[in-house]
């Protein structure tokens, strides 16, 4: 059974300053619940219907929490979902550390992503091309923003978000490490040999990267169009980019 309180307090945390204030956040439908039960998240609330129940029973109960078994309408009550038959959890945020990238590795650093399905979409391509580490501008969307969350489809699990000051973060990693950038005059991304190591920016939807960080970047790429759009949406933008990159 689930109380009102305690949907109550998960309706709060629909709200990012509830978030912030409970440090907890809320994830629901099957695909995404079980990978955050694979994961390293704390849990704190477990709530499933009974035929999820039966599915992962074995699963389930080696869980550090008990699951409470409620119905489809009272699930549906609680969550953001107009339809969820399977689960929801609430789980505990991670502190904002630090992220650089090691020997070998890419980072993706995002400046002022606003759309929650963007950044979630960019989160699932990053970790389908093996980026788990995103550096963000602090003008970006939330990570534990419900819809953010949603649209990962679990990939949220295995990546890491840093918020911070881009500028001041790019100028102390430029020296060291090639920053790309995504830029309209940039080099043809077809023909762009890439380091080893390095740093890929993705601009805000309408207005691209901001003037402060276009001036950090070292490496201008472009992606060539061959029609009469305007541009890419962001997600669609880093697919493009990460894999030319991994080619």
């Amino acid at each position: 059974m689930i109380t009102k309180n305690q949907i109550k307090y998960i309706n709060s945390l629909q709200q990012k300053k509830f978030r912030s204030e409970h440090q907890s956040f809320i994830v629901e439908g099957a695909k995404s619940v079980l990978e955050l039960l694979k994961s390293d998240f704390e849990l704190e609330l477990l709530f499933v219907t009974q035929e999820f129940f039966n599915n992962y029973e074995e699963f389930l109960e080696k869980l550090p929490i008990q699951s409470e078994i409620i119905n489809q309408q009272e699930l549906e009550k609680a969550g953001s979902y107009s339809s969820n038959n399977a689960a929801l959890a609430v789980a505990k945020t991670k502190g904002n550390h630090e992220l650089l990238v090691g020997e070998n590795e890419y980072a993706l650093i995002l400046d002022d992503i606003r759309d929650p399905g963007n950044l979630g979409t960019i989160i699932r391509v990053g970790d389908w091309y093996g980026i788990h580490k995103i550096i963000c501008s602090h003008s970006t969307v939330d990570f534990y923003n419900p819809k953010v969350i949603a649209a990962t489809m679990g990939s949220f699990t295995r990546t890491n978000l840093y918020y911070t000051d881009l500028e001041v973060f790019i100028q102390q990693q430029q020296q060291s490490t090639p920053i790309y950038g995504t830029l309209l005059n940039g080099n043809n991304i077809h023909q762009t040999k890439f380091a080893k190591a390095g740093y890929i920016v993705i601009g805000n939807e309408a207005n691209g990267i901001s003037e402060g960080v276009e001036k950090l970047i070292t490496d201008k790429i472009t992606i060539p169009s061959f029609g009469g759009a305007e541009s890419l949406n962001a997600g669609i933008a880093t697919a493009v980019v990460l894999d030319n990159l991994r080619r």
